[in-house]
């Protein structure tokens, strides 16, 4: 690792938290700034160094905060400016860092740049937004679909022309080629800049360049067929740059831009320290395995070499180069992590803590949603669409059911394993009514299980996931190796573990997970062997770890994670 590329905000470990589902202060049912107030010396003890807020802006909440009216103002059920004022004043009293979630691709449609860029079309706001007249069909200006599975046009009536989306509807895109814009975005970001935060999580940035020659796409898709030319685009990089310039270069702080579709030169294109864009990106592409192509409900089983692939991709063809990634297994957007990976029945425990043990042992920077640490599970009571709040899954079962006439059973299996709402159930603070999470009643329903799973019962118990995840952090801040060590797979063709080498200096680290319900064992090179001839068990997943690890004839349990070390 050079030395050159190593700063300090790379040791972040960033704990994303979704307001709506907290810790509600007031009993409405709501989470709330008071709410995360009241949390943080729970947050400062698990260890995490900075927070990530998801959007706190006012909004028509019709994408819960990805939908903004005001950039400058705070959503009143969250609070106000002052309550704000006090969080990032508390954060910091306990030396952690505050990231604001950024979302620059779009606004809402209430926003008063889009209400006076649709009233008038000679508008200094018109140019805000992107217009186009009718196809030459007379229908959209081409066969580009949202990230909804509809068109990414709607048509408007008094304008006669078509306004671009990529999400739904009520969220149209802005036109970052027009200069105006941009210095409106940039002196947005500044004002909050200007209280003290630490930085942005910016959303969806590498969509704000497109390609406006708007050509029709190809791909067979329901969910965004029009990406190729929607990412990356001709003017990203300038943008970015420009962005740099005017506004990241004047303050201390770090940038996690979260992009899709994107290759390894990317990700350096985007981070390299030379190129002065961002400080880091983050992918869900981890969180997608599974996933087909033509419509990212439908879902196939994963497999571990295909885990291996994309960790191989990010591991070893970014970092070092200079460029930076965070690391991303969870997030608002996705279903819960040990769902995702491991096993939410009877290896609950075990597997929320063998998958915090990658999370925590791989190079780049490790993002945690709120949850994860106590190895929260989706939410078992999504049965009927009536129990959806989020409007991927329901513009999904309109398109399916409504206009497709597909089965309404069917569409609902693909929406209850994927849909987000499993992310965003209330925190579980304790086995009182509700989790302890409100004294009303919950936006959305608290989990079934908070009564085992939850806060206040594994602070007591020595062996709980929250505790392991205690440790898993100390270890991580504690040791450069883990954030800057070189990253080497080994049994790569192991069907049931996940095994690498973290090698920094003289040291060599091994971690050793096992991703499948059933016993695994394992036999190490002999090369591999002998450099690890001086480590010990640092720490491992079960009560009762095997102090004496075979390296050449091993057996790994059900979900085990073992980790040597000098």
């Amino acid at each position: 690792m050079h030395i050159k590329y190593k700063k300090a905000w790379k040791q972040n470990i960033i704990y994303e938290i979704y307001p709506r589902s907290f810790k509600d202060s007031n009993g409405d049912g709501i989470g709330d700034l008071p709410g995360i107030i009241s949390k943080l010396d729970y947050l400062q003890s698990l260890g995490v160094t900075a927070l990530w807020l998801n959007p706190i802006y006012k909004s028509p909440d019709i994408d819960h905060g990805y939908d903004i009216t005001d950039y400058y103002a705070i959503q009143p059920e969250y609070g106000t400016m002052s309550d704000f004022d006090l969080l990032l004043e508390e954060v910091h009293n306990r030396e952690m860092g505050l990231l604001m979630d950024l979302v620059l691709n779009h606004t809402s449609d209430q926003h008063p740049w889009f209400r006076e860029s649709r009233a008038d079309k000679h508008s200094r706001y018109r140019n805000y937004y992107i217009w186009r007249p009718a196809g030459a069909d007379g229908g959209p200006p081409n066969n580009w679909t949202s990230y909804l599975g509809k068109s990414a046009w709607t048509f408007d009536e008094e304008n006669e022309e078509y306004y671009m989306h990529l999400y739904n509807s009520t969220q149209p895109d802005l036109n970052w080629d027009n200069p105006d814009l941009r210095e409106s975005m940039y002196k947005m970001m500044r004002f909050w800049l200007d209280k003290g935060i630490d930085g942005f999580r910016i959303d969806a940035v590498n969509a704000i360049s497109k390609d406006q020659t708007f050509p029709d796409s190809d791909l067979t898709r329901l969910q965004s067929n029009g990406e190729p030319f929607i990412k990356n685009g001709p003017n990203i990089h300038d943008y970015l740059q420009e962005m740099h310039e005017k506004v990241f270069s004047h303050y201390d702080i770090f940038t996690a831009g979260e992009m899709s579709y994107i290759s390894e030169q990317d990700v350096l294109d985007y981070t390299h320290p030379d190129r002065r864009e961002l400080s880091m990106v983050i992918s869900p592409e981890a969180t997608t395995l599974g996933n087909l192509p033509e419509d990212e409900f439908q879902q196939k089983e994963w497999t571990l070499d295909e885990l291996r692939e994309v960790m191989q991709k990010w591991q070893n063809n970014v970092g070092d180069p200079g460029g930076w990634f965070g690391l991303y297994f969870s997030n608002h957007d996705q279903p819960r992590l040990v769902n995702s990976f491991g096993h939410p029945g009877k290896y609950r425990i075990q597997s929320a803590k063998m998958i915090g043990t990658m999370l925590h042992t791989l190079k780049g920077t490790p993002f945690m949603l709120q949850g994860d640490e106590l190895g929260m599970t989706n939410n078992p009571k999504l049965h009927s669409i009536e129990d959806i709040k989020e409007q991927q899954a329901l513009a999904y079962y309109d398109v399916m059911v409504n206009e497709r006439g597909e089965d309404e059973e069917k569409i609902m299996q693909r929406i209850r394993r994927k849909a987000r709402d499993h992310a965003r159930t209330p925190m579980q603070w304790d086995e009182s009514i509700h989790a302890g999470f409100t004294t009303g009643e919950p936006w959305l329903p608290v989990n079934p299980n908070y009564k085992e799973v939850n806060v206040k019962e594994q602070e007591s118990d020595p062996y709980s996931v929250l505790n392991y995840y205690r440790q898993l952090i100390n270890i991580r801040k504690n040791h450069a190796a883990l954030t800057y060590g070189e990253y080497k797979a080994i049994l790569s063709d192991h069907p049931q573990v996940f095994a690498y080498l973290r090698l920094f200096e003289d040291q060599t680290w091994l971690v050793l997970l096992n991703f499948s319900e059933e016993e695994a064992a394992y036999s190490l090179d002999s090369n591999d062997i002998e450099r690890l001839a001086d480590t010990r068990l640092l720490i491992g997943n079960y009560k009762e770890p095997n102090e004496m690890i075979d390296l050449t004839r091993g057996v790994l349990k059900p979900y085990e994670a073992i980790v040597l070390a000098p």
